[in-house]
């Protein structure tokens, strides 16, 4: 699990909000955050079919084995795969979808915000079926 100490406090006050503040259960948003955290850990650990195993048959479909995954994330969302640190922001509940604000520290000293939306699974579970990124205002240095 990543240290989130490390994010500048500036970053913290701008882009922190309530989890759980559009409506989301508190159950469910912490599964979906646990998800979340689990394949950041995953790819920071190299441990390239674990973090595939959090991709929703969606994604699965479009990149069907662990490498192809792999490829796209690391040349896509080179963010997401090396944070420097992470911390989550508001989430939205829509049913069997959760869209969650995730603010991260690139590699690159940049911040960026992601949304990812993660759909629950007819066993209950949530996988991640999409990360939409935008760079956020530069405060980390």
């Amino acid at each position: 699990m990543m240290r989130r100490s490390a994010i500048p406090f500036a970053f913290f006050s701008l882009f922190m909000m309530p989890v759980g503040s559009a409506g989301a259960g508190e159950a469910e948003v912490a599964a979906a955050q646990a998800v979340i955290e689990q394949q950041m850990q995953a790819f920071r650990s190299d441990q390239d079919g674990v973090a595939y195993g959090f991709a929703s048959p969606t994604l699965r479909r479009i990149y069907p084995t662990p490498e192809a995954f792999m490829a796209m994330v690391r040349n896509a969302y080179p963010m997401v795969h090396r944070p420097r640190n992470f911390a989550f922001g508001a989430a939205e509940d829509g049913g069997s979808e959760i869209k969650q604000t995730v603010m991260i520290l690139g590699p690159d000293g940049k911040d960026y915000e992601a949304l990812y939306t993660l759909q629950q699974q007819p066993d209950g579970s949530w996988l991640i079926s999409s990360v939409n990124l935008r760079a956020a205002n530069s405060l980390s240095t």
